[in-house]
């Protein structure tokens, strides 16, 4: 048979253990925007590093494409 006392220790068990489980979600909800905004700012970096990549590739090949010229006429 339950008391009144072992009631309010359960309740009081669950309360406790409801309350760790709603921190746990906001700390995970911060660090999951938190991961998302980190991903964010890393996606537009790599876009920016290749476009740069891209730029330099050009600039090599044009040069290339200029000194095989000089190579040819001299």
């Amino acid at each position: 048979m339950t008391t009144p006392d072992t009631v309010k220790a359960e309740i009081e068990a669950l309360s406790s253990t409801l309350d760790r489980l709603v921190e746990t979600v906001r700390r995970l909800t911060e660090e999951n925007r938190s991961l998302r905004h980190s991903q964010e700012q890393l996606a537009h970096e790599r876009a920016g590093l290749m476009a740069r990549n891209e730029q330099a590739r050009s600039r090599v090949e044009a040069m290339i494409q200029r000194l095989k010229a000089l190579e040819n006429t001299g």
